[in-house]
């Protein structure tokens, strides 16, 4: 049965490195692996299930769903978050089937590069701005590489942080990263990738490999040298290299289909496309509350806090 990535067991990998229990259940035409979230002092306890879980049909679906109640409640989890894949959204009601949809937590939609294409109409599917970065960033004195060492991750993070410095906003911890680094470069599932600029690292990504999928999943580049094209450049190379190495789909994880023009993530849903590809819907994301009682006394905390911050920001 094919998932996504965070469904993998080389996930689970990193979810046990970061010291978090993942339970794997599976039946006729259902899988799933959660993760268990212990509470804190803002939510209660829970079993997360990203992109999961995967069903054939509703009829599996809803016996997976059976089986995550009956896991939460041996667990003492309130609430189980689930992204159901296999099964669309408009083939099931969530509403008959006790799901409350959330707002967000793993993108509902993702954009994907076909590389069963051969190279040439890949390219050719590029932006013309693009197609003239890849073939032309050497003159400008780029230059990539790919690194399997994990210590290698601390460029990204370098990055990142500019990144969220400049822009106000929050990042993940260095130790996530560093932990999905050296936990999923080891066994393959992972790949470090670099445009350098005059000896220095002016972009950086992580990428998660399976046999089938390369997904591009964590990256950042240097502002002072945007005009370089350099994240043009490592997106196109992460691309094409992830053909050569048999790959046949480059999943650019997610965009929004939104169409307001301040949508937060406007600018890499555009950046995103102009590689050309294909629009691929996932799944919203939903609460299947266990204990009732607490699920909503933290719903409406949760609710609460958002509203304060909102009007944080307007005062």
């Amino acid at each position: 049965m094919k998932t996504h990535f965070l469904q993998s067991k080389a996930w689970q990998t990193f979810q046990e490195a970061m010291g978090r229990t993942v339970y794997f259940r599976e039946g006729e035409g259902w899988q799933y692996r959660a993760i268990l979230e212990p509470g804190t002092r803002l939510a209660p306890a829970r079993l997360y299930c990203p992109y999961g879980p995967t069903a054939i049909n509703q009829r599996a679906l809803n016996t997976a769903l059976e089986s995550l109640k009956a896991l939460a409640a041996s667990t003492d989890a309130t609430f189980v978050r689930v992204q159901p894949l296999g099964v669309e959204s408009g083939e099931f009601s969530h509403e008959k089937l006790g799901l409350k949809q959330i707002e967000y937590s793993q993108p509902a939609d993702t954009w994907c590069i076909d590389l069963t294409q051969d190279e040439e109409t890949i390219i050719a599917n590029m932006k013309q701005s693009n197609r003239n970065i890849y073939r032309n960033y050497h003159k400008k004195g780029l230059s990539y590489r790919s690194s399997v060492d994990s210590d290698e991750i601390s460029h990204l993070l370098r990055l990142i942080k500019q990144t969220a410095e400049r822009n106000n906003i929050s990042a993940h911890s260095d130790n996530y990263l560093v932990t999905q680094a050296k936990s999923l470069i080891p066994i393959g599932a992972a790949t470090l990738h670099f445009i350098e600029h005059e000896g220095k690292i002016i972009a950086a990504a992580l990428t998660y490999n399976t046999d089938e999928t390369t997904y591009y999943a964590h990256a950042s580049a240097d502002f002072k040298h945007r005009k370089l094209g350099a994240s043009t450049a490592l997106v196109a190379e992460i691309i094409l290299r992830a053909k050569k190495n048999g790959r046949k789909t480059c999943d650019l994880y997610g965009i929004t289909t939104s169409e307001d023009s301040q949508h937060p993530w406007v600018g890499f849903t555009k950046f995103k496309k102009s590689f050309g590809g294909y629009h691929i819907p996932l799944s919203h994301t939903y609460d299947l509350p266990i204990k009732s009682g607490l699920y909503r006394t933290y719903s409406l905390a949760k609710r609460s806090r958002a509203l304060s911050q909102k009007l944080r920001k307007l005062l």
